[in-house]
């Protein structure tokens, strides 16, 4: 796999990860973990507290200072009544004092298990706090029956567990969307994190139905809940090698999404992996023109021009990155490279050195400093180059000729004569011209018998 191919891999996964993340369009939602509700008023008995009443009408009036007051007051003399544990719950959530919310709504819960408003809300508030406790309440709400919430209440605690459980057990996270989506089969959000947490199963099969799903769905709207689906999927078929898929989709969301750079530059990723590297560049252009600051799309720009073999247009962007990076020895092994095929031959061996300098292990960057030094006939480099080479990197047919004819021009017979008869034994037929000449030059510098 060339280098823009294992690009393509790498953003795959970095793409991966935000289609993921905007997966859990949840989080953006009015179903998002850690907005906690209100428990829906029903009639009260004639004996209802009045310090509760008053305080409810407080909470109303987002006067949370007298509420507090007055539930503090009740909850002294009567310390198990689990209402006013609930709304100074709710006040504190919403003076974000988490560690109270917390207590009041464990003691809430204490008081009467079996209230959904309270397991919810509790849940919630462990869940933002990262508590492991927070999906035994959720769970316990699931199984309640919400106070005049009709399904939205099962739902939002179904797909709340959801999203606790995906990251340290997806397999459970699935189950907990696919209960919700009993309820709502038609939210595509509820498809799209599914699956999400699906191909955190390594169940690709799934993932995709669901990601088309939403798309189904979302086709009259074409609202984010599809572009993200789109988007996920063009990352599943990267990751597949489904190439041609995944070039499909991603036409088909950069033309819906103009000027969304990340697009340009994964689609011009895919076509390069697809060896299609004019049209590769003509994508990646139009990223970097949306979004300057990437390098890693300028990186892979400049090795779709040299895969096209437009070394002239490849070298300007090698030193930009150089610009920004000069101890990296790949990227001065790459200008290296274009220069030596423009037959700068001077300015690819400065750059080769530099690279095996910083690398001293690189052995790619050895042989092309051999074939560089070589080009500048300074033979007894191009020795030293194979040989570092060799340390490295298996021979290579040409690396026994290269090295014969520089022996060859030092006049130093013997070892000239020692490889071409290598390079003769393993060329098996693959360099005429190099045979060719190995034999001839043989008959010339072995001794007659």
């Amino acid at each position: 796999m060339n280098r823009v191919g294992a690009a393509l891999f790498a953003v795959a996964i970095c793409c991966g990860a935000r289609a993921y993340g905007s997966a859990l369009a949840l989080a953006q939602s009015g179903r998002t973990v850690g907005q906690t509700v209100r428990r829906h008023k029903v009639a009260q008995p004639d004996d209802f507290p009045t310090e509760i009443r008053q305080a409810e009408a407080a909470i109303d009036k987002k006067d949370y200072a007298s509420a507090e007051k007055l539930l503090i007051a009740f909850t002294s003399k009567d310390s198990n009544n689990y209402r006013a544990w609930f709304d100074l719950g709710y006040i504190y959530t919403a003076l974000d004092r988490t560690d109270d919310a917390i207590a009041a709504y464990r003691k809430a819960v204490t008081a009467k298990p079996d209230v959904f408003e309270s397991n919810l809300n509790l849940g919630l508030i462990l869940a933002g706090a990262n508590n492991p406790d927070a999906a035994t309440f959720l769970r316990a709400a699931t199984q309640l029956k919400p106070t005049g919430q009709g399904d939205e209440g099962l739902v939002r605690a179904w797909s709340s567990l959801a999203q606790v459980l995906e990251a340290r057990n997806p397999e459970n996270a699935a189950a907990a969307y696919r209960e919700a989506l009993k309820l709502r089969p038609k939210d595509a959000t509820l498809h799209l994190a599914l699956g999400s947490t699906l191909e955190q199963q390594k169940d690709d099969t799934g993932a995709e139905a669901e990601y088309l799903q939403v798309m189904e769905l979302d086709k009259p709207n074409a609202t984010a809940s599809s572009g993200d689906a789109g988007t996920a999927l063009a990352n599943l078929y990267m990751r597949q090698r489904r190439f041609s898929d995944a070039e499909a989709m991603l036409r088909k969301l950069s033309a819906a999404r103009p000027k969304d750079a990340v697009l340009h530059v994964q689609l011009g990723r895919v076509l390069g992996a697809e060896s299609k590297y004019g049209e590769a560049a003509v994508e990646l252009e139009a990223g970097i023109k949306l979004a300057p600051g990437d390098m890693s799309a300028v990186r892979d720009l400049a090795d779709v021009y040299t895969l096209n073999k437009k070394n002239a247009e490849a070298e300007p962007f090698y030193r930009q990155l150089l610009a920004i990076k000069p101890n990296d020895a790949e990227l001065h092994e790459a200008l290296g490279k274009s220069l030596l095929d423009q037959h700068k031959f001077p300015e690819a061996q400065s750059e080769f050195l530099t690279a095996v300098k910083l690398k001293p292990d690189f052995g790619a960057a050895y042989g092309n400093l051999a074939a560089a030094a070589n080009e500048n006939k300074d033979y007894p480099l191009t020795i030293r180059a194979l040989d570092a080479r060799a340390k490295f990197l298996p021979e290579l047919p040409f690396g026994y000729f290269l090295r014969a004819t520089a022996f060859d021009h030092l006049r130093d017979y013997k070892n000239a004569s020692l490889n071409y008869h290598k390079f003769l034994e393993v060329a098996g037929g693959k360099f005429p011209d190099q045979e060719w000449q190995a034999r001839h030059r043989l008959i010339t510098i072995e001794p007659k018998k």
